[in-house]
């Protein structure tokens, strides 16, 4: 499914826009109908993608070599509604999602890094990377579920 960086964040990027969707229809419900879990159903939902999006973004970041400010906005664009798609379209735009993933060495220098030897393990092995990242998404989200939603005294 994810077989390219550009697949990854694409996919991400329009789950997250949708999973706003999802949080505001639940808050509309919540107010027209008095239905609060609408906004637990939709906010649970939005929660869990905005962690695998920002999960995503931090990847691909390390696997295409951004520099902070892109992987920053890529990150926070999450942050407001429904800005992962424009965000995925310039960053396409720009060739920042351009490419494999990096599953071999090259004559980069960088590519002797520690932690790029690590990346490239992880991306040849996408089954065990898949569940690491879904466990420390789970265990993310559970923490956040038990400190409570956002404004909550």
């Amino acid at each position: 499914m994810f077989r390219t960086p550009l697949t990854a964040f694409r996919s991400l990027a329009i789950a997250e826009a949708i999973s706003w969707t999802l949080l505001i229809l639940g808050l509309v419900i919540r107010s027209a109908f008095d239905l609060p879990v609408a906004v637990t159903i939709g906010g649970g939902i939005h929660g869990f993608v905005f962690l695998c999006y920002g999960a995503t973004a931090v990847l691909v970041a390390w696997n295409n070599r951004w520099s902070i400010v892109p992987t920053v906005c890529a990150v926070g664009a999450a942050i407001v509604p429904y800005a992962t798609v424009p965000t995925e379209m310039v960053l396409r735009r720009r060739g920042l999602l351009a490419g494999e993933w990096r599953t071999e060495a090259t004559e980069d220098p960088r590519d002797r890094r520690p932690l790029d030897g690590f990346l490239r393990w992880f991306v040849r092995r996408p089954i065990v990377l898949a569940v690491i990242l879904a466990v420390g998404i789970v265990t993310a989200y559970v923490a956040l579920l038990v400190i409570g939603p956002p404004g909550r005294a």
